[in-house]
């Protein structure tokens, strides 16, 4: 079932499948991507419990393997609406026999939206119900419509990545893991030109806050869509070899494994550790410009 929060210039629309935005239509504009099977079957999907891939698809847990898929499964989960105001809506998932075959604890997941004006504030919280130490990844991965309209090039767009300073990246090789570490990424005033190659070796993943925020421009320059986080790392991908005419920005806390991890669920990077009965609280906000 789909939830829509709007206001006199925005419209925003949210599915109980996966908790993730499916549209955002401004001035008769379509922000978010539609979810073309043909380049990426989604939208926005919730990363959890784990952000990116695993080394042999498999974490370690108290010395027993697991079995986890890319991004984990809040993405293929139907949520439960549990609340709805005028400009917000709150969705949940729990553990359920299921997850836990999957990923050995119990928690509660939420996810919120909030609509302001032309910015869509998305919120998380992560309880650990269970009666043991959890430990988890959680990320978001937007897609913005790149071209915005039809008669436009996506090679004639930038990104804005708001500093003064150049940036690196880590390079994701064989099994969607962790190749390499900073390799650089040139930009002129802030500003990185969408062309052809940009995703030849997929996502550029920006880790140690480098920045805290990140804009789509038009061929003039001119920013509609800003998204602004705390997280401590962020991905920027759309498919490789597919020109795509999307842009993911992903802020991200946690990753994919490096190729030559060795460790359990525990030791991941960037991963975060609940004691039972304790939360996680997380945002990230998205400015339709």
């Amino acid at each position: 079932m789909q939830y829509t929060l709007k206001n006199n210039q925005i419209a925003v629309t949210i599915s109980d499948a996966g908790a993730e935005i499916v549209s955002v239509i401004k001035d008769g504009a379509q922000y978010i991507w539609h979810g073309d099977p043909a380049f990426w079957g989604r939208h926005a999907p919730v990363l959890f419990p784990i952000v990116g891939s695993l080394k042999d698809k498999t974490f370690i847990h108290q010395g027993k393997s697991y079995m986890m898929n890319q991004h984990g499964f809040a993405r293929d989960t139907v949520f439960s609406l549990v609340s709805q105001t005028e400009d917000t809506l709150w969705f949940e998932m729990t553990s359920s026999p299921e997850t836990v075959e999957k990923y050995p604890f119990e928690f509660k997941l939420a996810v919120g939206y909030t609509l302001t004006g032309t910015t869509v504030k998305v919120m998380w919280k992560v309880t650990n119900t269970g009666s043991e130490t959890m430990y988890f990844s959680i990320g978001a991965h937007p897609a913005f419509s790149c071209p915005l309209h039809s008669d436009e090039k996506q090679s004639d767009y930038y990104l804005d990545f708001h500093t003064d300073h150049d940036l690196t990246t880590s390079v994701i090789g064989e099994g969607g893991l962790i190749a390499a570490y900073d390799q650089p990424v040139c930009l002129d005033h802030g500003l990185l030109p969408v062309h052809d190659h940009l995703f030849d070796n997929d996502a550029l993943i920006i880790e140690h806050h480098q920045t805290q925020k990140v804009s789509l421009l038009t061929p003039d320059k001119k920013p509609y869509v800003t998204v602004t986080f705390d997280a401590p790392l962020f991905g920027v991908w759309s498919p490789v070899g597919k020109h795509a005419p999307f842009v993911c920005i992903e802020p991200w806390y946690g990753r994919c494994d490096a190729h030559d991890f060795n460790g359990e669920l525990k030791d991941r990077v960037y991963g975060n550790t609940l004691e039972t009965g304790c939360s996680f609280d997380a945002d990230y906000t998205i400015e339709f410009n």
